[in-house]
């Protein structure tokens, strides 16, 4: 037998491992379509139980309605936009780039939806805190222009809504109150 090169004994474990690792993603990816049985020794919980926290979220139709309503907004004042909805803990649940909107604003409605709803106010506000803290600028995933608007329950954040492409961050930020008088009634 011919003895391989180290080249081809790495290149030969790396396909091989590439391929052990596609089947097992695979599986996995299968079987998560199906729920999963509660383990044997699944922990009891209920109201009482001081271990867990229960914690309100918008449901992706009322997500889906607030950014539709955001984006007719813009659409009545001819403004090309993109709008973002996200949920309490900053994951985006709905993101909608109208006609004509520029390629930079889902990401920046994105951001602007997460600042608004990590700080429980709207992004005008928070871009006056900065002159106290202009280094919260530099915290990872956020955008302190205005265009974002929390989304309220008893005066917690649930969501945010963040809307970018108009022409000032006023008329972003018209937009997405829009939105969250959408799903606020």
């Amino acid at each position: 037998m011919k003895k391989m090169s180290l080249r081809t004994r790495v290149l030969t474990g790396a396909v091989a491992a590439a391929a052990l690792g596609a089947g097992t993603f695979g599986a996995m990816s299968a079987n998560a379509s199906a729920p999963a049985a509660a383990p044997a020794a699944a922990v009891k919980a209920d109201a009482s139980d001081r271990n867990l926290q229960q914690s309100t979220h918008l449901t992706v139709a009322a997500a889906t309605k607030a950014a539709q309503a955001a984006l007719d907004a813009a659409k009545k004042e001819n403004q090309r936009i993109s709008v973002a909805v996200v949920d309490r803990n900053g994951n985006t649940l709905v993101t909608l780039r109208g006609d004509g909107a520029g390629p930079q604003s889902p990401e920046s409605a994105v951001k602007k939806a997460y600042t608004a709803v990590s700080w429980n106010a709207p992004t005008s506000e928070l871009v006056e805190r900065l002159e106290q803290a202009p280094n919260l600028k530099d915290i990872p995933g956020t955008l302190f222009l205005a265009g974002g608007a929390p989304v309220q329950a008893k005066g917690a954040p649930v969501a945010g809504i963040g809307v970018a492409g108009a022409p000032s961050g006023a008329l972003d930020e018209k937009f997405a109150a829009a939105g969250v008088a959408a799903v606020s009634k």
